[in-house]
């Protein structure tokens, strides 16, 4: 799987990860919904951190199709919020 933070870059994912970034998905997703803007940056670092550390980095001039699209850490809760769907911002 092929994730893009937002301005960052493309990261490719093993399967095996999934379940790791989906707990942390789940957590953020709960912190969204109760509102907590402080929470909500912590959470929203460690999951793109999480991909960061488990994902390699695909060459900047890598033309290959983004599975996921993350916001990057400087996104606000209210933005995130309208990108969340009902499973996350990681379905799964």
């Amino acid at each position: 799987m092929i994730m893009r933070i937002l301005g960052e870059g493309q990261y490719e994912i093993a399967d095996t990860h999934l379940d790791k970034l989906n707990e942390l998905d789940a957590v953020l997703q709960s912190v969204a919904a109760d509102g907590d803007e402080s929470a909500f940056a912590i959470w929203l670092r460690e999951l793109l951190d999480a991909v960061r550390a488990l994902g390699t980095p695909l060459p900047a001039d890598t033309l290959a199709p983004s599975d996921l699209i993350l916001p990057d850490e400087d996104t606000s809760l209210h933005e995130v919020r309208a990108l969340l769907a009902d499973e996350g911002l990681i379905p799964g």
